[in-house]
């Protein structure tokens, strides 16, 4: 997926969870109020004096006129933008990457009282998706939550219904950077997250992970990343 009118700029602080106060390249006033782009925690990083690059509005009307979706750490590049992930999966489903033969994808599309971000048909198979992005990366491990997170286990919990009443059921882990060495789940932050995960792999739920090639406008899916349990 690609971004359009990237800036850069310098982090300074995050008050709350949807905004943050940035020196932003070539603006006359400055720090500007901007909106990030995820909710998370994201701790380590942003942190004050991190170069970021921002996506500037095209409605002239928004309270704030740039969106925080990347951020260096060291000398990589993290997507933060938590819209991307189901972004570029879908770009990665309909590029007929899943299945040779794909004939269907729907996004956010309901089973039950659940709602799965895809819904894909192909190779003679049906399949429910979820999609979760992963920015949190600890000496080259890429982990997820990094707050705890119910939803989560929900999600993941629905997938093994569906895949025990006879469909194929996948979670894509997007890790939104490049050179991890594997990933695995935030058992410090949430183990109920990591015991649903085993169980669903026991299920029949097929755990994918993949990085992501990240420029300063554009990213999308890379190559597999190793999964560890």
């Amino acid at each position: 997926m690609k971004y359009h009118h990237i800036v850069k700029g310098k982090f300074i602080e995050r008050p709350n969870r949807f905004i943050a106060y940035v020196n932003v390249e070539g603006e006359k006033e400055n720090p500007q109020k901007v909106h990030v782009k995820n909710t998370g925690r994201c701790r380590e990083l942003l942190i004050p004096g991190a170069d970021v690059y921002l996506e500037k509005s095209d409605n002239p009307n928004r309270k704030t006129k740039y969106d925080l979706v990347k951020v260096m750490k060291g000398s990589r590049l993290v997507n933060m933008d938590s819209q991307a992930p189901n972004k570029v999966v879908g770009e990665w489903l309909r590029e007929k990457q899943l299945y040779k033969d794909t004939t269907l994808v729907v996004s956010e599309k309901t089973y039950g009282n659940s709602r799965f971000d895809f819904y894909v048909e192909g190779d003679g198979k049906k399949a429910w998706i979820e999609v979760k992005g992963v920015t949190l990366e600890r000496d080259g491990a890429a982990l997820f939550p990094d707050a705890p997170s119910e939803r989560a286990v929900k999600h993941v919990e629905h997938l093994i219904k569906a895949r025990e009443e006879g469909y194929e059921a996948y979670i894509i882990l997007v890790i939104q950077m490049r050179y991890v060495k594997y990933f695995t789940p935030n058992r410090e932050t949430h183990p109920q997250f990591a015991e649903v995960l085993e169980k669903a792999e026991k299920a029949g739920v097929q755990i994918m992970a993949f990085d992501c090639r990240v420029t300063e406008d554009e990213v999308s899916i890379n190559q597999p990343v190793e999964v560890r349990l």
